[in-house]
């Protein structure tokens, strides 16, 4: 086994407007996000902490640092998934987010894992 295989973590984040949750007119954005997050890697691991980079259509960025997801720090078997669904509230109709994972392997090697960034937004685009 070499290194790049044994700590291997895929982040699918998925976002969603809660159009009943928000009020446009008082500028209130609200989302929620699921993200699916597998083992890859040839090891067990476990989360440990997050950290989210959160910025509204303004440029305003606030960062998010937290253990654990939802309250859970999950471990993960080789191949396993973990999902949560969580939310935030934006100023503007469309944000961005992007951020990392902290996890430890069974073997106590420690490493992080980026949350790719993705857009949180209101309107509807056609494609």
């Amino acid at each position: 086994m070499s290194g790049e295989e044994n700590y291997s973590v895929t982040i699918d984040p998925t976002p969603f407007y809660l159009a009943d949750q928000s009020d446009p007119a008082r500028g209130v954005y609200t989302f929620a996000y699921h993200v699916n997050i597998i083992n890859t890697g040839e090891i067990g691991v476990q989360l440990l902490s997050r950290h989210w980079i959160i910025t509204d259509g303004n440029g305003h960025t606030e960062e998010v640092r937290g253990e654990g997801v939802i309250g859970k720090q999950p471990k993960l078997a080789p191949e396993e998934s973990f999902q949560y669904t969580s939310g935030t509230q934006f100023k503007t109709p469309v944000g961005t987010m992007h951020g990392s994972y902290a996890f430890v392997a069974d073997d106590g090697t420690h490493f992080t894992v980026p949350i790719p960034r993705f857009t949180c937004s209101a309107t509807r685009v056609l494609h």
